[in-house]
Order: C-alpha cells, then structure tokens, then sequence
C-alpha cells in the first residue's frame, strides 16, 4: 500500500506538524524525579498486616488488608501511599510461604486473583501456601488510585488508521489530550509509577509478611514485574512462575511493534476457523476471502457505526480479545456473520459492549497501564518515528497495529521522564519456571525463549500450537500438573505439551459459564497486557 503522506496535500501536512508543535509546546515542562535507587536496596521496616475476614461465597477463607508503602522509595520516611491486599492462608501444617500473584496489564488489579489461583490448584499445594493478591500502586483500591480521564474510550473514537491529516490530528489531540489530563491531576504521583517502584513495593510487603523469602506467580506483564523483582532481591525468591512471558530486551516500544504482528497473525487464525465452519458462519471456506469480508465490515463501519457506537476502532477493540482467548471466537464469529451476510448489527453491538467497551471505572486501569509503561523506558518523542514505524507495520500487519500506536500514543508527550529499564539477567536465582504458548500474540514466544535464556537455570514450558494468553490454570491438564510439581518441589525441566483444541461454534444465546476452561482466567486477566 502507498503510504498515505504520498497522497495528502503539503497544507495537509503543515496542519498535522502544526497540531504536534501545539502538543509539545503544552508539555515542554515535563514532571521531573529523582531516578531510581540502587538495585537491592534495602526495604525500609514494615508494620505488620492486619488481615480481616472479607470471605466472598466462591471464596469464603479470603482475607483482606492495606499495607503502607514509600510513595519515593528514596524517601521512606516521607509520604505514605497504601496497597490493597486479599489471602487465602495456608491450611497445612508445614507452610512454604506467601505466593504472590498478578494478572499483568501494567494496571490488572490482582485482588480476585488470590481466590482464584487457591481453588485452582490442588488442595495439597494451595494448603502449603499464603496465596496473595495485590493492587499494585496507583490501581483499584490501592490509593491513591490514578484516574486520567475516563472519557478516553468513548464511541465513537477517530478511525484508528489514519488515512487523511484530519484523522491524525484528531487521534492525535485526543491522547495528547489524556496525557495532559494524567499531568493536571496526578503530577505528584506519576514520577513514582513504574515497575521498579512496584518491585520494590514487593520487598516491602515481603518484610511485613515476616517471611524469609516469598514466592511469586505473574501473567503476561506479571511476568516482568517478577523478572524486576528477582533482579533486586534475587536471595529472597523462594518460587517463581511467569507465563505468557514478556521479552525484557524491547520494554516497551519494541514490544509493541512485535505484538502488532503477532495480534494480526492470530486475527487470521480466528478468520481460518470461521472458513472452517462456513456451515455454520456462511462467510466463504477461503481466508483469505473471509478476511476481505471483515475489512469490508470495518470500511462500512467507517461510514455507518454500528448502533452508533461501533466504528472501526471500536470493532478492532471488540475482536481483539479473541487474540487473547479462543474461547470468545464462536460469539465473535456470531456477531461478524450477522452483520456481514444478515445487515444485522444488533449482535456486533452486543459483542463491542461485551468484549470491547471501556467501562468508565476501567479508566483506572488504562491510567496506571500509561503510566508504567511510559515511566519505564523512553519513547520515541518525534511523531515522525511513529508515523513511519506504524505505516511500516501495518502493510504487513494491518488488524491491531494503528489501534496499539494509539494506545500507547500518550507516551510520546508524557509529562514524566522515563527511566532506563533494567537488565533482568541473573544468575543468583533458584530455579524459575516459565509457560508460554507458541502462538500467544500478547507476548510473542520469542520473548519466553529470551527471558528463559536471561534467568540462568530457568525452565520453559511450551503449549504447542497455543495462542492464548495465560495458559497455565486455564484448563491444560498437562501445564498445570508441572506448574504443581514445581510449586510442591521448586524442581522443573523443559518440556513441552499440547494445546487444547480450538472451540466448536456454539449459539449466541448461550454464554461461556465462568468457570469453564480459560474463561474464569482470562475474565480476571483482562486485555492489552
């Protein structure tokens, strides 16, 4: 495709340039703070945790608390921020410690996730632990909590492709607009969120558990938030599980550059199985003539929104998830065949409010992704970087790339400066254990095989022919039995298992129960990280 700046008018373009000036101009005086401390430096003393029963009727042993951390690690004496915790405590005479869990994002609460890793795994092994749940700093009921703007994902938001100067402009104000907005309201917090903050808020919490070492088990984003913490406390892991694996050598521009390949080779996975069940969808047996098919979908999207609320980037974020889990394919198939072959957008409409609206509670959780992920390492300022970049993507990866330029857009005018992420490499660990399936396109199988090569020791459990995100306890008897061998002995090796069979069509009227499969997991993991 001919990149679009061929074809617009010279004044076109000053207009863009002009609209860029403008945005840099309102954020020339960035928020400034001191860089980060040494790597291990000592956590200050912890007061010990008050846990009280907040049972839940899935979860009726569930403990809540609040622990008061540094809002500047540099200062521990000085202001206090809090972070919201949940505990299934160990039942068994002998315990092994706390373990720690996260959902990833940056910005996933971690508090329903406790409850759910204790009844996931078997009784033996959750009786041995203190499973842990935690909001890091800045989300859900840690406080402060972050909140830039919850208007951000309001239908209907500009094309996400921008084929004319008056869509980039427009893309371009709107999250020049939000990083503005996360200056005017959190600029005495924003210098503080980022993962190295974070990891040290695990050391702090460490100290007020009284335990010697801990153990720890992160999906997706997890998965690098525990490579950071082993990296500064590396005698103080007892177990460490990451799955869905980020590649600590592109954090984070890079990695979303290869992300947008892996999204669109796994949205054409989804378009193979629909051609698969052309019996049932009625979309064409060719892939490429059902892929045609949906990008014919979004241009008339474009035009004519979908129950005036489903654009083309509302559409790209409603089957997005389904690069996440395939357990979402047959109601996205349902809700594409409607409006492809009936003119019917009632069940499209359905599937955006489902799967792709942004609540505006979630703004939290958007605010505090923005945050880490453009605190922790530098941006391309130069809009010209990313225009180039992105068009250069998207001829080859067209579903998701634009969509994921915008949503990190924010970080080219973030009013925090960013700080050079560390190397997670060590040698001083015990060893680590690591799940990634072959096809995941939130975090590319490229990035388990670095991390596992940087964690001396570690072992890589690969689910073949997978392409969910977040494998283990979601089903895959021959993952979650290694996942427990290594969490009873600390003992695992390399191997490899076979990923489920993709899902059979199922009606629209019928829901995936939450506890079937991957969908309880993948409800608490959310999307994008």
């Amino acid at each position: 495709m001919l990149h679009p700046s061929k074809l617009r008018p010279a004044k076109k373009r000053a207009a863009v340039l002009l609209a860029m000036s403008t945005i840099a101009a309102a954020l020339a005086t960035p928020v400034t703070a001191a860089p980060a401390g040494p790597a291990g430096a000592p956590a200050p003393a912890a007061a010990a945790l008050a846990w009280t029963g907040c049972a839940t009727p899935r979860y009726p042993t569930l403990q809540c608390a609040s622990l008061k951390v540094p809002l500047d690690h540099e200062k521990p004496a000085g202001r206090q921020i809090s972070l919201a915790l949940t505990r299934v405590p160990h039942t068994a005479a002998t315990s092994q410690g706390p373990l720690l869990v996260n959902p990833g994002g940056p910005g996933g609460s971690g508090r329903a996730l406790a409850g759910f890793v204790a009844s996931a795994l078997p009784k033996d092994v959750a009786a041995q632990y203190d499973v842990i749940g935690f909001d890091p700093r800045g989300v859900g009921k840690s406080e402060p909590a972050l909140d830039c703007g919850a208007g951000h994902f309001k239908p209907v938001r500009p094309d996400s492709v921008p084929r004319d100067a008056a869509t980039e402009r427009a893309n371009l104000v709107r999250v020049r607009n939000f990083a503005v907005s996360c200056r005017d309201k959190h600029a005495d917090v924003l210098p503080y969120v980022g993962t190295v903050s974070a990891a040290r808020d695990l050391e702090v919490l460490r100290t007020a558990l009284g335990a010697e070492r801990l153990s720890y088990f992160g999906y997706s984003y997890g998965t690098y938030l525990g490579a950071v913490y082993a990296k500064l406390h590396p005698e103080r892991v007892h177990r460490l599980v990451l799955d869905s694996v980020v590649d600590p050598g592109g954090v984070w521009y890079v990695d979303n550059l290869a992300q947008d390949q892996a999204f669109d080779a796994r949205h054409k996975a989804f378009l193979a199985w629909v051609a698969a069940y052309d019996a049932t969808y009625h979309l064409g047996t060719d892939p490429a003539r059902v892929e045609a098919r949906w990008y014919e979908m979004r241009s008339a999207l474009r035009k004519t929104p979908a129950g005036g609320k489903v654009g083309p980037s509302e559409l790209e974020d409603t089957y997005m998830p389904g690069a996440y889990y395939n357990g979402y394919w047959p109601a996205l198939a349902e809700a594409f065949a409607a409006y492809a072959g009936k003119k019917d957008a009632k069940p499209l409409v359905a599937a955006y409010e489902r799967l792709g609206a942004v609540d505006p509670a979630a703004s939290n959780s958007y605010s505090v992704y923005t945050a880490v992920q453009c605190r922790d390492s530098a941006w391309p300022r130069d809009w010209t970087r990313w225009r180039a970049d992105m068009w250069r993507t998207h001829a080859k990866a067209p579903f998701m790339t634009w969509n994921n330029a915008w949503y990190n857009a924010p970080c080219a005018f973030w009013p925090a400066l960013p700080l050079q992420a560390p190397d997670v490499a060590n040698t001083k660990l015990p060893k680590a254990l690591l799940f990634q399936a072959t096809e995941d396109a939130a975090t590319p199988y490229e990035g388990a095989v670095s991390m596992r090569d940087k964690l001396a020791g570690s072992a890589l459990v690969v689910e073949e022919g997978g392409g969910n995100h977040g494998i283990a306890l979601s089903g895959n008897k021959c993952l979650d039995e290694k996942l427990s061998a290594y969490l009873r002995t600390g003992q695992a090796a390399d191997a490899s298992c076979p990923a489920p069979a993709a899902p059979k069509p199922t009606t629209a009227t019928r829901a995936v129960p939450p506890s079937a499969g991957g969908a309880a997991l993948h409800g608490l993991l959310g999307f994008r990280g």
